[in-house]
């Protein structure tokens, strides 16, 4: 378990992106949960989405919004260096 908790939803459209992956490879103290359902349906159909921390993150497409978990992620990161 990382010190920094990205959850996402199983059906949100960032998951066709290997987002577990991509991200636990780039930070190893990062844990990214996979939720069957967050309960926000309309964030959820409309755009991509996750929680970094409890925040949330998103963006129009899967790729801004992996760019935006990133940025969220060394966000958190610089509170622990």
């Amino acid at each position: 378990m990382g010190i920094v908790i990205v959850d996402v939803c199983r059906v949100n459209k960032i998951m066709s992106l290997d987002i577990e992956s991509i991200i636990e490879e780039e930070f190893p103290e990062v844990a990214v949960i996979v939720n069957d359902c967050m309960s926000y349906c309309g964030l959820c159909a409309a755009s991509c989405y996750a929680h970094v921390n409890g925040k949330l993150v998103h963006g129009k497409t899967p790729e801004l919004c992996l760019e935006n978990i990133k940025k969220a992620i060394k966000k958190e990161l610089a509170i622990y260096a």
